[in-house]
């Protein structure tokens, strides 16, 4: 995708990632405009404003927003906000037009005020500004107290980053769930063959962007728990569907280094459109996420939904929606979080450590026997269409109205 910023941009890229993110944060806090004061009261229009034109898990989570408002007759409009994509100012100037339409602006709040920026200050200024915010570790970095001005509120889709949140605007922080039941996953009709999988084997799928941390999703626990799982069994195969790829050639040296060149073993590493993603999950009989945090976890629910049984860490915002009834969890203990890209290195923050060995009980278990598969997926999709109705959103809505 060619980036639509400055041709600075790339002069820009030569910077150390971390720093860069600190001076980007800090700058366009200080330039951006502000939350109004008193409050604004919005009239019945949304905009949903972030990265809708890309496949990352930020634009993915306001196209769910967007998407969600429009199936429950909410009068609803999408803006590109993010920093990689924008809209042309004629776009802007309509789906502005109603100066009372409150800006729902799903990107994190580092980019917040950049955000704001780009779509302009007569667009924003005097207007309901929502915060859609997610966060992965029990305490929150100190790059996000910067951003807090420039919202009126903040919503974000899980009690966990709730309390991370809380102490950034306390009172004014709201648990709104994407309302994944309004627009369930609708896979495409690409069966196993087309994904060159074996008919009889039991298929254990992992799939993650390495853009969202490669040490908080925590692949290479995946993988030590299939092997000691299976082994080289032939009939169980573990896929790996990974995106990024392109971008994190060492990440992706680690993860074949760690596979071993075992056969049972595959990556796919292809952008697939949307609805043969879904289809690659209904095909698989396992979805094993054996995460370190999440801030929501839209692999594991989107898989819930598509009845698949699920493995994932009982720790997080997975463990709000999958329990023992409808899934597997798996024991942990807590360490102190490290992350050598420094997105989650945060004073003071831990984060789980999966038990592969309740993970290897868990794959052997589920892999031998169909029934307990087919059981975990239908209590799964039924938790799941309880979870993720679209009360939370049109509570929130209307409450922007008074």
């Amino acid at each position: 995708m060619t980036s639509s910023l400055h041709p600075l941009h790339h002069l820009w890229r030569l910077f150390p990632v971390a720093q860069r993110r600190r001076l980007l944060a800090k700058a366009t806090a200080l330039l951006a405009p502000k939350a109004a004061s008193p409050t604004p009261i919005a009239d019945a229009n949304v905009i949903i404003g972030g990265e809708l034109g890309r496949g990352s898990g930020l634009g993915e989570g306001a196209r769910l927003l967007l998407r969600g408002l429009l199936s429950q007759g909410v009068s609803t409009e999408g803006v590109e906000a993010g920093l990689l994509q924008s809209q042309g100012k004629e776009g802007l100037d309509s789906v502005f037009a109603d100066p009372k339409a409150a800006l729902v602006l799903h990107v994190n709040a580092p980019q917040t005020p950049a955000a704001l920026l780009r779509l302009g200050r007569k667009h924003v200024l005097g207007r309901r500004i929502v915060g859609y915010w997610v966060w992965e570790l029990p305490v929150i970095s100190p790059e996000w107290h910067a951003s807090v001005p420039c919202v009126h509120e903040i919503w974000t889709p899980s009690h966990f980053s709730a309390r991370a949140l809380e102490p950034l605007m306390p009172g004014r922080v709201k648990v709104v769930p994407y309302p994944l039941a309004c627009v369930p996953p609708q896979p495409s009709k690409l069966d196993r063959q087309a994904f060159g999988w074996p008919g009889n084997a039991v298929v254990v799928l992992v799939s993650f962007s390495l853009a969202s941390s490669f040490e908080r999703k925590n692949p290479l626990a995946a993988i030590a728990a299939f092997r000691q799982a299976f082994g080289d069994r032939k009939d169980r195969l573990l896929v790996m569907k990974i995106s990024g790829s392109d971008h994190y050639a060492a990440d992706m040296q680690r993860l074949k280094d760690a596979a071993g060149g075992a056969q049972n073993i595959r990556f796919e590493n292809r952008m697939l459109p949307m609805p043969d993603v879904y289809a690659m999950t209904q095909q698989a009989d396992i979805v094993l996420s054996l995460h370190r945090s999440e801030g929501f976890g839209l692999v594991p629910a989107e898989a819930m939904l598509l009845e698949r049984p699920v493995i994932a860490t009982d720790w997080s915002a997975t463990s709000e929606f999958l329990t023992s009834d409808c899934g597997w969890p798996i024991s942990y203990k807590l360490v102190t979080a490290t992350d050598t890209r420094g997105v989650y290195q945060v004073p003071q923050a831990v984060w789980a450590e999966a038990d592969i060995g309740c993970a290897v009980e868990a794959l052997q278990t589920l892999a031998d026997d169909a029934n307990k598969r087919r059981q975990l997926g239908q209590a799964a999709g039924k938790a799941a269409l309880r979870a993720f109705g679209p009360a939370p959103l049109l509570n929130a809505v209307a409450a922007l109205q008074k």
